[in-house]
């Protein structure tokens, strides 16, 4: 149940996000908009809801209740990025907007790019570990092993995103070099 659950509240996200973005741009009902966006963090509230009463009723903990976390504190984390990247690119498409800006492709403002959105995976494994450790408690003397593994599923992929993030700082792109001069043209039949 907890696994069609996250797939619903998943779809139900992009639904509501188109929904939300078509309204605003084509409809121009811009507070029609505002409530379904949101409407977003009801669906978070309902998978936790779903997943403290599947526990309650004695249900094992098993991997379906650590993705829950770990989905959680994903949307907690992205999802208002994700919502605002979006509507910048429907603003340009449906309303004409000017584009919105890219992120830094080159240097240290890469690097802080990239340290920014570390920081947001640091919020989603903070939100998820302390969702695993809750239901730990909640669950207390049962099986809590999956639970305890998807603790170190969070802890090493906020690892591997902060070594990708470091080599940003370590290693900044560059552009590429432009070259000094035009190529010799060679001309036939002088």
């Amino acid at each position: 149940m907890i696994v069609a659950l996250i797939v619903a509240c998943e779809v139900g996200f992009w639904v509501l996000l188109a929904l939300g973005l078509a309204v605003r741009y084509l409809l121009k009902w811009r507070r029609t908009s505002v409530v379904l966006l949101l409407c977003e963090p009801v669906l978070e509230l309902v998978l936790f809801a779903a997943t403290a009463v599947d526990l309650r009723n004695g249900a094992e903990p098993g991997w379906e209740h650590g993705l829950a976390a770990l989905y959680i504190g994903y949307t907690v984390a992205y999802g208002h990025y994700t919502i605002r990247w979006l509507d910048g690119h429907a603003a340009h498409r449906l309303a004409g907007a000017p584009r919105p800006p890219r992120p830094p492709r080159y240097g240290m403002a890469r690097a802080r790019h990239e340290g920014a959105l570390w920081l947001r995976t640091l919020l989603a494994v903070a939100v998820a570990l302390t969702l695993l450790q809750a239901a730990v408690w909640y669950v207390g003397d049962g099986d809590t092993s999956s639970l305890r593994s998807f603790q170190w599923v969070a802890l090493r992929a906020a690892g591997i995103h902060g070594l990708i993030a470091l080599t940003y700082l370590l290693w900044p792109k560059r552009p590429k070099a432009e070259p000094d001069r035009e190529p010799e043209r060679r001309t036939v039949g002088r």
